[in-house]
């Protein structure tokens, strides 16, 4: 159940970017903010990343996007241009951690801060953090050509 949920706002995230130019996705949809569909689609790549491969796997793979020096790269340096590539990074992504829980239990724990967590926790998280920047991604999406719905 909670792989399914996942997936489908990992779908819903990818369908509000359909069809659109890197150009769109890259455009903020509501003055003063700054968000973006691409600055959501970079964000969720990291974060995927950070949460399933980096601090459950314990992978020493390389942060995406984000750096100490930078910690909000993933919303804020954007390139219409790479917008594919992009999209092509959560996509690569997303199976890359499907890849590294397929096998594991919900109940696997690891330590994050002094605290212990479980894969159960993650998956919790995951569709948390989607469903609400899928409720940005609606906006956006709106906001750029009227596109309402899943």
């Amino acid at each position: 159940m909670l792989q399914s949920w996942l997936d489908f706002h990992r779908d819903t995230l990818l369908s509000k970017c359909a069809g659109l130019t890197g150009e769109q996705l890259a455009r903020p949809g509501t003055p003063p903010s700054t968000l973006t569909l691409l600055g959501l689609v970079r964000h969720l790549a990291y974060v995927e990343r950070v949460w399933f491969r980096q601090r459950f796997a314990g992978e020493a793979v390389a942060t995406l996007h984000c750096t100490p020096d930078a910690p909000d790269a993933d919303f804020d340096d954007l390139d219409p241009a790479r917008a594919a590539a992009d999209l092509a990074a959560l996509t690569a992504e997303i199976a890359a951690c499907d890849a590294v829980v397929a096998e594991r239990s919900l109940d696997e724990t690891f330590t994050l801060r002094d605290r212990t967590l479980n894969l159960r926790w993650i998956y919790v998280h995951m569709i948390e953090e989607y469903a609400r920047h899928n409720g940005h991604a609606d906006l956006l999406r709106e906001a750029l050509d009227g596109e309402t719905g899943f």
